[in-house]
Parts: structure tokens; sequence; C-alpha cells
């Protein structure tokens, strides 16, 4: 049996886990990164991932900054400059790049894109170990923090582990964290198609009394559609040929949409989760594990990146002051300043979505007042635009 031993494990070597390991890496943490397998190699010659991110102003900042950025667009990405959204046609909102004098509000990036990325920065990390096809089994809490029990018979003690391992996370789970969790009506269809067309620079969202339908442009001709529905009707959706799904598109997406052929597709609910706590001694939650909120207006992985800077800069702060890092005292800074946050977030996802789930015709009519009228909004839209942009 091997035992070994680092400064930090993380559990989840995902967009936010691999993202938050080569930070705390860099900052000369000694890192392990507990994954299930490396993500595939890229090729070029495929066909976009199903599981698209658009990256916000900010979190290109924090990737710039760990130096992985450019490796990106290297292998594919595709900027956007404006967001739309509406439901009635006299009542857009557009938010431009302009507005903030920036030259874009993002990228949509494919997810195994900015894995493989953040891994091969690993990969030749002196500070990093990587551990691969070895499932996490145990989590004993000692006085020096963690030893973790793996089902190929190892063992590894780490003063501070991080759970980045998603939405169930087995981290979380086994701290015995509980949760605030609640089931949305809704179920969520992403679909992969080739356009007719340059699909452009602008993402849309329109909203509809069974629920939003939302574009989003990638490289060359290619663009992803979600598709928010009931769960019923999702299922009923993932039943049809790709022939079949085509024509309910064209039914069912407004006709700016143009020609398009789905290629792939994929479907999961919606669930809201918050952690009711980040943090106790020698352990923290990031990203997913941590939060999952409505992906309404994409800021899933973008609040995840945000754990990341904090958490970073908290851990990195408290070590240069020579503080006991892993202790509760210094982990709770992390999670007030999380917290609030992505709480704030939620809570005005949540808002939006009730606000638009609601077919009454005086609602209706409210709803598409305030659309015109935060068109209008001037200074208060563009602080919302910069907010959700996290400037």
């Amino acid at each position: 049996m091997s035992n070994h031993s680092t400064d930090i494990a993380i559990v989840g070597g995902g967009m936010v886990g691999g993202a938050l390991a080569l930070g705390l890496a860099q900052q000369g943490f000694k890192v392990t990164v507990i994954e299930h397998a490396a993500p595939p190699l890229f090729d070029a010659a495929s066909q976009p991932d199903v599981r698209i991110s658009a990256i916000s102003a900010s979190s290109v900042a924090l990737l710039r900054g760990l130096g992985v950025w450019e490796t990106i667009p290297a292998m594919r990405t595709h900027r956007y400059r404006q967001l739309e959204t509406w439901e009635w046609e006299n009542a857009h909102v557009v938010f431009n790049a302009s507005e903030l004098k920036l030259p874009e509000l993002g990228y949509m990036v494919e997810n195994n894109v900015l894995q493989l990325a953040l891994w091969r920065a690993l990969e030749t990390h002196e500070k990093v170990n990587l551990r691969v096809q070895a499932s996490l089994e145990t989590m004993l809490h000692g006085v020096n923090g963690y030893s973790l029990g793996f089902t190929d018979g190892s063992e590894l003690n780490a003063k501070l582990v991080i759970g980045a391992d998603g939405a169930n996370s087995q981290v979380r789970q086994m701290a015995g964290i509980g949760v605030h969790a609640w089931q949305y009506p809704q179920s969520c269809m992403l679909i992969t198609v080739e356009c007719e067309n340059e699909p452009g620079d602008s993402t849309w969202q329109q909203f509809t009394p069974d629920g939003p339908r939302a574009f989003l442009p990638l490289y060359d001709n290619w663009a992803s559609l979600v598709w928010y529905d009931t769960p019923a009707r999702i299922r009923q959706l993932q039943a049809l040929m790709l022939e079949q799904l085509e024509r309910e598109i064209v039914r069912t997406f407004p006709a700016r949409l143009g020609n398009v052929k789905p290629v792939a597709a994929g479907a999961f609910p919606l669930t809201r989760r918050h952690a009711l706590r980040y943090v106790q001694p020698g352990l923290a939650l990031v990203g997913d594990a941590a939060h999952t909120i409505h992906p309404l207006a994409g800021q899933g992985v973008n609040l995840g990146y945000r754990d990341v800077d904090a958490l970073v800069d908290v851990l990195a702060n408290a070590r240069s002051h020579g503080e006991e890092w892993a202790s509760l005292s210094v982990l709770k800074r992390y999670q007030t300043r999380r917290m609030a946050d992505n709480y704030v977030m939620q809570s005005g996802m949540d808002l939006f979505y009730a606000s638009f789930s609601n077919d009454l015709a005086p609602l209706r009519m409210l709803r598409n007042i305030g659309l015109m009228a935060a068109e209008r909004a001037g200074v208060l839209k563009r602080q919302a635009l910069k907010y959700a942009l996290g400037l």
C-alpha cells in the first residue's frame, strides 16, 4: 500500500478544479488533483462538444493570469460581442460590448477544450501531481488534515481537501455538508447545430410560455441551441431522430435562427443547490460542489472561477503572513467572500425565471414593460452588465 502526502488535494480536475489547482501551484502549494480520467486529446476535425460554456471577460482574465488562455483560442473558441433577450418583439433588451468599451463580452468555449488546456498546464507543473483511474473511497479527518483512501488501496494525506467534484459532490457528502436544493419544473436540452450561414457574434434568448429558447454562436458555421421545456417534453425530444428534431426546431425557434441541421444533443434536469456551508476545518468546496444556478444567464462556470480567484487569494495571503492556512478561521474568509455573492446571483436568476414562467396576461405586460425600461436604463443597464461579467 502506497502512502503519499501533499499540501492540498483537489477532488475533481474539471474546468474549475483544474484552474484552482494551477492557481495554487503557481503560488507554491504542493497540489494533488484526483480525477477519474484525463480529458481526450483535441481533434480539430471533430464537431463541437455538446457542452458549451459562455466564458465572461473576468473569467478570461483569470485564465490569462494562469497562462492558459492563449492555448484555448489555438484550439477553438468564438467571441461574442452582443447579448439579446426578448419576449415581445418590441421589447428587446440588447447588451453590447461597446457599451462598456470592451472588445467583447466573452467567449463561447467547449468544455472539453477548456479542461484540456488546463490539464496540459497541470501536467508540466512541478508542484502538481495528477492522480487518475483511482476513485476516492474514504476521507478521514485527523489532527493534521485529511487521510484519503482510494479503491486501489493507496492513501493520500493532505492538509487541505477541496471538493471541485460537481453538483453531486462526493467530498461534500463525505464531509456531511448539507444543501438547500429544489428541482425546477423544467429541463434543458443542448443541441449542436450546423448553420446555413455564419452564426455571427450575438447570443440571444427568446422567452416563450413553455420556456426560453436560446442561441449560442460557435466557430465557423456551428452553433448551440438551448431549449428549456417541461421534463416530459424534453424526454419526448430526446427520443426523436435528428431529422424529426430538426422539424421541431423549425416549428419552435424564432425565424431569425435560419436553416440549421442538428448533429448532436444532450439534456439534463435543472436543480438549484447551495451548500449550507462552503468550509470546515481542512476542507473547502468550490464551483458546482458548493452551488448550482439556473443556467439562464450562463453564469455557472463563471461563478466557479470567482470562487477560484477568492480561494487562491485567501490561502496565499494567509501563508505569506505565517497563518495556519488550512484552519477554519482562514477558510471562513473565503466563505464570507463568496457565499453572499453566489446567493445573490442564484436569487436573481430565480426571480428572473419566476417572472418569465408565468403566462398571466397582466404579468406578461408588466415584464415586457420592464424589458423596454431596462433597454433605456442607461447607467443601471451598464452596471447590471458589469456585475454579470464580474467586472
